[in-house]
């Protein structure tokens, strides 16, 4: 399926970069275009103020502020729920394909090295399979392309701040 000179390195080093990249490329752009990031941003700083009341009020026993939390904790829970779904759209949409190639990669790949990185000692080289070094390249792509299209890694989004 996949030619052989694909197995060797550099071949196999940069075949995995490039890969990475892509699968991180196709994540962030389908983010940016499923997911209202300003509305997510609105959702989390409330839920943020939300919690921080709730903890003051079983901070300081205030039994007003206490009431009051209760009383807006299912819009909170509900607003939670909606910020997960949203966060879950880009992932229904690539998981099956995701999993269709780790399989078909997985079994091309088997446990060759693709990649060998420099170890402790002079002279010594790691060699990662592709399980690995495809993991490797995932994080740093995802995160260097996250930052370039400001769009959020992982389940947590950073409210940003009014710039003056």
């Amino acid at each position: 399926m996949f030619p052989e000179w694909l197995l060797n390195s550099p071949s196999s080093t940069l075949f995995t970069i490039v890969l990475a990249l892509t699968v991180s490329l196709a994540t962030n752009l389908l983010n940016r275009k499923f997911v209202d990031r300003e509305q997510m941003m609105a959702w989390q700083s409330e839920i943020k103020r939300w919690n921080t009341d709730k903890n003051l009020a079983n901070k300081t026993g205030d039994k007003k502020l206490l009431a009051k939390v209760k009383k807006q904790q299912p819009r909170i829970l509900q607003m939670q729920s909606k910020m997960t779904s949203q966060q879950m759209k880009t992932s229904l949409i690539t998981f099956v394909p995701l999993i269709i190639m780790w399989q078909v990669l997985m079994g091309f790949f088997q446990a060759t090295p693709v990649a060998r990185l420099p170890g402790v000692y002079i002279g010594e080289l790691i060699e990662l399979p592709f399980f690995y070094w495809y993991i490797i390249c995932s994080f740093f792509m995802s995160t260097l392309l996250s930052r370039i299209f400001g769009t959020p890694t992982g389940m947590g989004l950073r409210a940003e701040t009014p710039k003056t």
